[in-house]
């Protein structure tokens, strides 16, 4: 989960700057903030936590969370207070999902979790795909499946991941689930640690935070959590409401003996709130 956040702030500045080299600088800059990616996957842990619905906890932190790049339909739907389904394929529901992967003990739990979170608004068949697939990956990884039985689950969701990174167009902006998910997943299969699989997410461009969210979110599962550094950063950059669920999430469903980074010095920003709404679908 805290590599799902540290990699939607990671591409969020390159989203509408697209760089084509990996070698782009520093993991995290001034502009790193967190976007609709990281509210919603917050959201879908509080609740995991509390045994809320979805449906009102993401409207609930979308109106806390303004102006931070949802998706057209949805941000139409939070003006009028009320989410529900809307036959969306969009990548909303894949990037959001990744508590659901480390929450279940078994994978029927894992699927059937994940196909709620996605359809109180991405109830089209490839809207629920493609949640169900960054699930099972995250659950296979966590459970101990190696990166090819994490490829084979994948697959069984409907996708084909015969596609290497260079099939891909670099920079092509392509918000469906359909498009999103083989992109990440030829991401992971290439590389073999966190900071080297979103450093390619961003040079492959196009949607740098959401294809980053979903890269880190599986990376969390494969290598562990990052790197201490890049959870103080995480840490820094979001307000302390959404601290305290990624802390209590963590510390039930992922390490036990995980603590929240003290003293660290807060760079908040508020930089997202003139993202605006990119997203139709």
């Amino acid at each position: 989960m805290i590599g799902a956040i540290a990699g939607d702030m990671i591409g969020c500045p390159y989203e509408f700057n697209n760089v084509s080299n990996e070698d782009f600088g520093a993991l995290f800059e001034s502009k790193s903030t967190y976007t609709d990616d990281t509210v919603l996957t917050v959201a879908t842990a509080d609740v995991i936590l509390d045994g809320s619905k979805y449906s009102e906890q993401y409207l609930s932190y979308a109106q806390c969370y303004a102006n931070r790049g949802y998706g057209g339909n949805f941000a139409e739907m939070v003006k009028r207070g009320r989410l529900e389904p809307y036959d969306s394929y969009g990548n909303g529901s894949a990037m959001r999902v990744s508590p659901v992967g480390w929450a279940y003990d078994t994978f029927s739990d894992t699927v059937s979790e994940a196909k709620r979170s996605a359809e109180c608004t991405h109830n089209h068949e490839e809207g629920v795909r493609g949640a169900k697939a960054v699930a099972v990956a995250i659950f296979s990884a966590r459970n101990g499946g190696s990166k090819d039985d994490v490829k084979s689950m994948v697959e069984d969701c409907g996708y084909d991941l015969s596609q290497k990174t260079y099939d891909f167009r670099q920079g092509k902006f392509d918000v469906s689930c359909q498009g999103t998910i083989p992109r990440c997943m030829a991401i992971i299969l290439e590389t073999n640690d966190f900071e080297s699989a979103i450093r390619k997410a961003v040079a492959m461009g196009g949607d740098t935070d959401t294809n980053c969210c979903i890269v880190g979110s599986i990376c969390d599962a494969i290598y562990g959590l990052p790197e201490q550094d890049i959870i103080d950063e995480v840490y820094a950059r979001l307000p302390k409401q959404m601290t305290d669920i990624v802390t209590a999430f963590t510390k039930k469903y992922i390490d036990t003996d995980f603590e929240e980074p003290k003293n660290v010095a807060t760079k908040a920003s508020t930089f997202g709130d003139s993202l605006g709404s990119l997203f139709s679908m």
